[in-house]
C-alpha cells in the first residue's frame, strides 16, 4: 500500500496537498463545480479553457470564465492560442489575478479550435509549441505548466517528443491525456505514452485518461509512474471521486456510492450556486447537464432526466427531485 499513498506534488513553486487534479473542461469546470470539487478533496482545481485572444480583445463573456473564489486556491488557469507574442502578453497582463498556475492547451480537440491551429493543432508543430511556452515563462513568475494528448492521430504519436520540448522551453509539468487528437474521447486511453513520457522528462507528469475509481489511479501509478492524476470525465456529476480515491488511499475500504438523498442535495446546492453566480436564466439551463451526469445509473434517471429538461426554476428542480 505504501506506494499507493496520496503524495503532495510540487509544480515549480506550487505545492498541491495531494496529486488529484481536476481536469480543465470547457462548459463543465465553471466556479460553482469547482468548488465542490475542492470541498470533496481536488489537490488542484483546473478552470475552464479561455481564449487568449478573446481576453485580448476584451470579450464580455470571457470575464466570467476568470472568475476565482479564494477558497479555491490552489487553481490553475488555462489559457489556448496560437500566437506566441499574445498568449505571453495576455499572460503577463492577467499574472496579478489570484490563480497558481498559468497552463496552455495544447490537447482541445474541438474542430473550430484545431482549425484555428489552436489546441491539440499544436501537437503538429512542436517549434511553435516551445515558442509559445518558453515566451510565456520568461513573460511571468508563476509556474507555466502544459497540457497536450498522446499525438495529433496514430501516424503522429509525439507526446515524448512535445514533453521534452515543454521541458526544455522552461514547462513546470506536463499532462498528458493517452488520446490522440482524431480518438477526441473515444476508444481506450493509452497510459503506455504516458509511462514514456515519464521516463523522457525529469519535471512532474500528470496522467490523464480514463480514470474513474481508485483502482484506476493505482493502475496508472503502477504502469506509468507517473507524479500525479488528472480526472476529467470521473468527476462530471461525481465530485464525490477525490474523497472516494482519498479514503480509499487511506484506509483500503471503498466508500459506497452515495445514496440517492445525497445525490439530490448536491444536485440543489449545485443548482443554487449556478444560480448566484449566472443569474436563473444560464444558471437553470446549465444546472441540466450536470443533473443529467449526476443522476446517471440511479433508478428511473433516463425519465428524470426528460422532466429535469424541462424546468425553468430552482423551485421547479426542487419540487421533482423531491418527489
Amino acid at each position: 500500500m505504501e506506494q499507493n499513498k496520496i503524495m503532495p506534488l510540487q509544480i515549480g513553486n506550487v505545492t498541491l496537498e495531494n496529486n488529484l487534479i481536476l481536469a480543465p473542461m470547457a462548459g463543465v469546470t465553471d466556479l460553482p463545480f469547482r468548488l465542490l470539487c475542492k470541498e470533496k478533496g481536488a489537490g488542484l482545481l483546473c478552470m475552464e479553457m479561455v481564449s487568449a485572444k478573446a481576453i485580448l480583445y476584451k470579450n464580455k463573456n470571457t470575464q466570467a470564465l476568470l472568475e476565482i473564489d479564494p477558497r479555491e486556491n490552489p487553481v490553475s488557469l488555462q489559457l489556448f492560442g496560437s500566437d506566441p507574442d499574445i498568449i505571453s502578453q495576455i499572460a503577463h497582463e492577467i499574472e496579478e489575478r489570484p490563480f497558481d498556475i498559468l497552463d496552455i492547451n495544447m490537447g482541445c480537440p474541438v474542430p473550430k479550435i484545431v482549425n484555428n491551429g489552436e489546441g491539440s493543432a499544436l501537437m503538429k508543430n512542436p517549434v511553435l509549441a516551445g515558442e509559445i511556452i518558453e515566451k510565456t515563462v520568461k513573460a511571468i513568475q508563476k509556474p507555466v505548466t502544459v497540457k497536450i494528448r498522446k499525438g495529433f492521430d496514430d501516424e503522429h504519436v509525439n507526446a515524448v517528443e512535445m514533453a521534452r520540448v515543454a521541458q526544455e522551453s522552461g514547462a513546470a509539468a506536463v499532462a498528458v491525456h493517452g488520446r490522440t487528437r482524431e480518438q477526441y474521447y473515444s476508444g481506450k486511453a493509452d497510459w503506455d505514452i504516458i509511462r514514456q513520457v515519464k521516463e523522457a522528462v525529469s519535471i512532474p507528469v500528470i496522467g490523464n485518461g480514463d480514470l474513474l475509481t481508485a483502482e484506476d489511479v493505482i493502475a496508472m501509478k503502477e504502469q506509468t509512474g507517473c507524479d500525479g492524476f488528472m480526472i476529467g470525465r470521473g468527476a462530471q456529476g461525481n465530485p464525490w471521486i477525490f474523497e472516494q480515491i482519498l479514503h480509499y488511499f487511506r484506509t483500503g475500504e471503498k466508500l459506497p456510492k452515495p445514496s440517492a438523498e445525497e445525490v439530490t442535495d448536491m444536485i440543489l446546492r449545485h443548482a443554487k450556486m449556478m444560480l448566484e453566480f449566472k443569474g436563473e436564466y444560464t444558471g437553470i439551463r446549465e444546472i441540466r447537464k450536470h443533473a443529467a451526469w449526476y443522476t446517471a445509473g440511479y433508478p428511473n434517471s433516463a425519465k428524470l432526466r426528460v422532466a429535469i429538461n424541462a424546468v425553468e426554476s430552482y423551485e421547479e428542480l426542487e419540487r421533482l427531485l423531491k418527489k
